[in-house]
This record gives structure tokens, sequence and C-alpha cells, in this order.
């Protein structure tokens, strides 16, 4: 009796509001990432996370030896919609506490789902190269923000998640897909136009949010242990899908819009509504 007592303890905090204090939706706007404290308790980052990391290493396919992967493969195993597929997955990406606040930072009245993925970066695994999510989504509209949690405590030699503060401002590298070009090209111009680059460790609970434009990377994982992250991508309720620019935007349209209507909203199904005011 006492298990079934602090799992449903566990779901009421994922359906908890966090308030996201008016400085925090500044900074956001601004700088297009924030870092917040205390988001998630160690409770529910080590249940979810177990069930998580089982899913990873049971879905995933990529077994190529290190030194036989691309730079995009050594940066991480990367397994998505986890929703799909299992039931205790799905309460952790449909949390209500955080889609509330991918809302509040955003400033719209609501979020639907476009997908979650885990990110592994197992020991040994390179780094993540400079680039901008959106590049890959057929979506009209910026307003789409990434909740990025690690499942543990996140020092540098895990390689954290860094960004370039207010880079989702500029049309710079819009048509650059992640790899070692993007991570030479945009390294150079960031540098060169003298963006800020936010780079440092994360505590046990804190996550990050950042825009779909939002240049941002990792570094490698010197560690002896995976860094385990989970995220789930977030769009405006209202979000329009455009026409695909690009394969990648094509393939997307297909997997995780289910081709619905260019110039219409998703549909429910595959894209549900997680918050609304």
């Amino acid at each position: 009796m006492e298990a079934t007592i602090d799992k449903e303890t566990l779901r009421q905090e994922l359906n908890t509001p966090y308030e996201v204090s008016q400085e925090a939706i500044d900074f956001y706007q601004k700088n297009g990432y924030v870092k917040l404290r205390q988001v998630l308790s160690p409770a529910v980052l080590d249940y979810y996370g177990a069930i998580i990391t089982e899913l990873v290493f049971r879905l995933n396919t990529l077994i190529k030896p290190m030194e036989e992967r691309t730079t995009y493969e050594r940066a991480f195993l990367q397994i998505m919609n986890l929703w799909v597929d299992d039931e205790q997955a799905r309460e952790f990406v449909f949390s209500r506490r955080l889609a509330k606040v991918a809302t509040d930072l955003m400033g719209v009245q609501g979020v639907r789902i476009y997908h979650d993925q885990a990110l592994y970066k197992e020991p040994s695994g390179g780094i993540t190269p400079w680039h901008a999510d959106q590049f890959y989504w057929p979506l009209a509209s910026p307003n789409t923000v990434t909740v990025w949690i690690p499942l543990q405590a996140t020092p540098m030699e895990m390689g954290p998640l860094a960004f370039a503060e207010g880079s989702q401002h500029v049309e710079l590298g819009r048509d650059v897909e992640i790899s070692d070009e993007s991570e030479k090209v945009l390294a150079g111009e960031l540098q060169k136009q003298n963006f800020s680059v936010h780079d440092t460790p994360f505590d046990l609970g804190e996550v990050s949010y950042h825009a779909g434009w939002t240049f941002h990377r990792a570094g490698p994982n010197v560690s002896d242990r995976a860094r385990k992250v989970m995220t789930m991508i977030y769009m405006d309720k209202d979000q329009i899908i455009t026409q695909p620019r690009n394969k990648f935007q094509e393939a997307d349209h297909a997997k995780w819009l289910n081709n619905a209507p260019i110039g219409g909203t998703p549909q429910d199904e595959l894209n549900p509504i997680l918050f609304s005011y």
C-alpha cells in the first residue's frame, strides 16, 4: 500500500504547478533559454529515470563501436517518443508541471507536445555540435521550446548543455544541420558576433528550457558514467504546419506530425495539448 501512496505522490508532483518568476520569463525572452532549479525532486527523477533508462537500452539500435560512429552518432543514443511505448514514460512526458512552464516562458495560451526524446551521452561520447533544433521542424512560429532534464547531477565532465545567449534573434546558420560543419561554422560565426556562451553544470533537479532557434551545444562526456537526459519539445498549441524546407523537415512532417495538412494545426492524436489556460 505504501508504494502506491508514493507513486501517487510522484504523479501529483508532475502535475503540480511550478511558479515561474517574471524575472525567469524575461530572461528566457531575451536570451532564448533559462535554467530553473529544483523543478523536479530526486524521488521523481529516480523513479521515472529508471523507467526511461530501461526503455533507452531496450529500444536502442546503435551498437557500433564508438570509433566507427559519425560525429552525430558519437554525441548520444537518441530514443524518441517514449510516451507511445510506455504508460509510465507517458506520465512523465505529459507532466502538466513541465508543460505549464513552457507555456509561461513563451507567453502563449497553451502547448502541444511535438515529440519527446531521451539523449544518453555514453562514457567517451563526443561533443554535440552547435545547432538550432528548429532547422528540423516544419513549423511556422518560433514559439517552440525544449525542456532538457538531466536525470542525474551533470558536472562539466559529463557534457552539460551550453547556450549562445540571444542567438534565437539572428538569422544565422538556419540552414545548417547538426554536424562537424555546423560546429565549425557556427562556433566561428557566434564568436565573430560576440555572443556570450553560457556553459555551466546542472544540479540534480535543475532543468533548462531553450527556444527552437537558440543555438546550443554540449561537450564530450569524459566521465565514467552515462549522461542521462530526457527532453520534451513543446509548441504553441496554435502552431501552424509549414511546407517542409529540407529533407529532415519532410521526414519530421511524416513521423511527428502524421502528415497533417500544410497550413493547418497539428492533430490531437499524435500532438495532444498538454497544458492550456
